[in-house]
C-alpha cells in the first residue's frame, strides 16, 4: 500500500495512522532517516541496537552511487588475497 503525506513549513511530516499502526509507530519513536538515490527511508530505530549494516551501506550508496566501478566477486577475492600475501589489512599504512 502506498499513502501520500505533505510536508509543512516547518519541514515536518505526519505519517498516516494505518501507516503508524501497521508499523507500530508510537510518541517519542525515534526514526532513522536513511538517504538513498530515490528519496529517504523512514525505519524505527531498535532502542538495543547501534545503525544497521543495510542503513551504512544504504548511505554509503548514496554518496557514492556511479562514482566508483563495481567489483566482481572475483576481483574482491582477488585483491583480498593480495592484501593478506602483503601481511593482512594494515591501517598505518
Amino acid at each position: 500500500m502506498n499513502a501520500h503525506t505533505t510536508m509543512s513549513e516547518k519541514g515536518q511530516v505526519v505519517i498516516p495512522k494505518d501507516v503508524r499502526r501497521r508499523f507500530h509507530f508510537g510518541a517519542g519513536d525515534r526514526l532513522d532517516v536513511i538517504e538513498r538515490p530515490d528519496g529517504v527511508l523512514l525505519r524505527k530505530r531498535s532502542s538495543t541496537s547501534s545503525e544497521s549494516f543495510e542503513a551504512v551501506t544504504s548511505r554509503i550508496r548514496s554518496r557514492i552511487d556511479g562514482k566508483v566501478p563495481s567489483l566482481s566477486i572475483d576481483d574482491m577475492s582477488s585483491h583480498i588475497a593480495a592484501m593478506w600475501a602483503d601481511g593482512g589489512p594494515r591501517w598505518d599504512r
